[in-house]
Formats: C-alpha cells, structure tokens, sequence
C-alpha cells in the first residue's frame, strides 16, 4: 500500500482574516498610545497644580510688596527701590530679605517700589533716589533715612533693628 501524501494546505491567510487582524492591531496601538498619554496627564497634573499654587502666592506676595499706598499704615516701612534686571538691586533685595528674617514681620511692612512701572518711577522721583536704594519711613509715613547701595546682612540688620526699636 502506498502512502498518499496529504495535502498540504498554503499558509496564507484569507484576505479577510488579514484585515481582521489588522484592525485589531490598530486598535490596540490606540488603545497604548491612550493610556500613555493618560499616565504622563495623570502625572503632569499634580505637578502642574502645584507649580500654579505657589507661583499664584509669590504673585500675590509680589502685588502686596509693590502696594506703595501701604506706608502710611502706622507701622514703619522699609522701601526699596528697585529695577528687576538690575543685578546690584537683586543683590540687595537678597540682603534686605536675609536682613529683616529674624525680625518680627508684623512690626513692619517691606515694600518694593519697581522703577520699571509708573508708580514705581514716580516715587523714585518724589524722593529724589536711583535704584539699588532702601528708604526707611516712620509710622507715619515720613521718610527718615535713606541706605544706598548693597551692604553686607549684618549691617542691614542692625539699621532696620533700631529703626524699629524707635516705633515700639
């Protein structure tokens, strides 16, 4: 008896099994791309919120400082006159913050007067000083002394202390 051989069926697919699978191939590289955009939103979305929290606080921070109408409030101020590109006023404004931490922020109020802004222009030249300036008013609102240019923490320090210490 001799053997038959089967025959042997061709390997290919039917055109539209191929399509078929095609399909679902397309449909599962949608369904990837979906959640690897989801996973990196899921992600960025925190971070997003929190970058918008604290930048909106040092917006509001900023807009409280830059509120000239502020000195009169019957607390001393200290004012600085400032440019925002200049590097000396950053400098000082460094100095100034490092300054007036371990002092009590409720005892007085720090203002920034932006000489890039109208407002800040004018009260430049109401007191008649340049940038990289610091101004000390009374409770009142007068103007009692003038500190030019950067000057080392301790310095700073020691002159708002005893501007203040004459208003308690």
């Amino acid at each position: 008896m001799r053997k038959q051989r089967k025959k042997q069926q061709s390997k290919k697919r039917k055109p539209q099994d191929n399509a078929k699978d095609q399909a679902e191939l397309a449909i599962k590289e949608k369904r990837d791309r979906l959640l690897k955009v989801s996973r990196r939103v899921l992600f960025a979305l925190p971070v997003a919120a929190a970058v918008g929290y604290f930048s909106v606080g040092e917006i509001q921070a900023s807009i409280h400082e830059s509120d000239l109408t502020r000195i009169s409030e019957g607390k001393p101020s200290i004012v600085q006159i400032h440019d925002p590109q200049c590097s000396l006023c950053q400098t000082l404004q460094r100095q100034a913050r490092k300054a007036m931490k371990p002092l009590d922020q409720e005892e007085f109020t720090y203002l920034v007067a932006n000489i890039r802004t109208q407002e800040g222009s004018e009260f430049s030249a109401r007191y008649g000083v340049p940038h990289v300036t610091l101004l000390l008013f009374d409770d009142q609102g007068e103007m009692v002394q003038i500190i030019r240019g950067p000057s080392d923490v301790e310095s700073l320090q020691s002159l708002f202390s005893a501007h203040l210490e004459s208003y308690r």
